[in-house]
């Protein structure tokens, strides 16, 4: 398969460089995710987001998502990458991209890589309100129990 696309930077991601790294003449399938920033959050006006990550950790932790998803799902191929630095709201936080001969595997491996990356990827986010903001711990621990529990199902 060759090395997977990773990337965790401050620069903004671009869709395009991760279809181009998953597309291959027996893929009939290919899905791509996208996570922007949205304008709210418990019942809270959202004005951006700043996400932090220790690089080389989050992307060894991205290459292991990657290594599980081609034992798993042998014939996909996938690419992820996540921002980091202040974002403004529709901008891409994280993207993913995973090609397969067919679309099942295609979903089921694309669903399993955003689920396991909120759950293992040392990436944190801070929210920023129109009067103040917050390190969002208890809805990364939140969000990291859902993923658990939908990657174990």
């Amino acid at each position: 398969m060759g090395v997977p696309f990773i990337r965790v930077e401050a620069k903004p991601l671009e869709m395009a460089e991760l279809v181009r790294a998953v597309e291959h003449p027996s893929a009939g399938g290919l899905v791509t995710f996208a996570g922007v920033v949205r304008d709210h959050h418990d019942g809270k006006r959202v004005t951006a987001i700043a996400y932090e990550a220790y690089g080389t950790m989050a992307e060894a932790k991205m290459r292991q998502i990657a290594e599980n998803v081609e034992r798993r799902w042998p014939d996909c191929r996938i690419a992820m990458a996540h921002r980091t630095g202040k974002l403004e709201i529709g901008e891409a936080s994280v993207l993913i991209a995973v090609s397969a001969p067919h679309r099942a595997e295609a979903f089921d491996a694309c669903e399993y890589a955003i689920d396991t990356l909120k759950q293992i990827v040392p990436i944190w986010k801070k929210e920023a309100y129109e009067d103040g903001e917050v390190w969002l711990e208890h809805e990364h621990r939140l969000a990291q129990e859902q993923a658990r529990e939908r990657v174990d199902a």
